[in-house]
């Protein structure tokens, strides 16, 4: 219980630390040296207070949900088409000579690029946003899943055959646990890949969400809105990759003897 409550005042000291560290670098730039004017540069205190206004009038929840709906969705949706992808092209020798290489190029390729394929194939609605989250994931996840499979230890295998496993379960019982670290880190960049797909597609078609009042905040040249809203999705990017991934990850270690 001590080192609990010592470890939550570190993070707090920590915090304050920044955010006193923040207000004096936004002090001397902006009045003191005069680098800056006040509007180009975030004030800690105007982004609280902006965070309490659009918490105040409800625009900060309804876009939050809007925003968690569509990227969860999507990214449910990029593991299913992810997974067979990559399921595909570790068992036919074909599909990874042919898709192998595209994948990987179009993995490097920016997510806001397909938007104008989505606007032009689904219009400015709520497909167009789900379909670049998806795009924009997919084909990262498909690499991890056939990474993984290729990554399961070979006597594993031989020792299945040995016991007349059949394929089926040789798949559920044997190589799928022993690629599951390699999925989850491949899970992991899928989602952050989402994430991204999901502002980039909010900033440019979104009527409620993160990106729609990120990008009122520089409609309205309201540099702390910007920054408050950053900050936000900064926070539930790093949340949900500590309480879903970082759980899975601290179980495997513990049933694989790691921890």
């Amino acid at each position: 219980m001590n080192t609990t409550a010592a470890g939550i005042a570190k993070k707090l000291a920590i915090l304050i630390l920044l955010l006193v560290t923040w207000h004096l670098v936004y002090y001397l730039t902006t009045n003191v040296f005069q680098i800056w004017k006040p509007y180009m540069f975030p004030n800690p205190l105007d982004v609280i207070r902006v965070f309490m206004n659009l918490a105040g009038n409800n625009t900060l929840q309804i876009a939050i949900v809007a925003s968690m709906y569509r990227v969860l969705f999507g990214f449910f949706l990029a593991i299913v088409i992810g997974a067979v992808f990559g399921l595909l092209i570790y068992r036919i020798k074909l599909l990874e000579e042919a898709l192998k290489p595209v994948f990987l190029g179009l993995q490097t390729l920016p997510s806001i690029c397909w938007l104008p394929f989505a606007i032009l194939w689904f219009g400015l609605s709520e497909k167009a946003i789900i379909f670049v989250i998806v795009i924009g994931s997919t084909f990262s996840i498909a690499l991890a899943v056939e990474a993984g499979l290729k990554s399961v230890y070979p006597l594993f295998i031989r020792a299945g055959k040995t016991m007349g496993a059949s394929p089926l379960k040789m798949l559920v019982y044997i190589i799928i646990p022993d690629s599951l670290p390699h999925m989850i880190m491949g899970l992991k960049q899928g989602w952050s890949f989402s994430w991204r797909a999901l502002m980039n597609a909010e900033m440019l078609s979104a009527t409620v969400g993160l990106g729609q009042v990120l990008m009122l905040g520089r409609d309205l040249a309201d540099i702390n809105q910007v920054m408050c809203v950053i900050i936000i999705i900064t926070i539930l990017g790093v949340a949900i990759d500590q309480l879903f991934f970082g759980v899975i990850e601290k179980k495997m270690r513990r049933d694989r003897g790691i921890v």
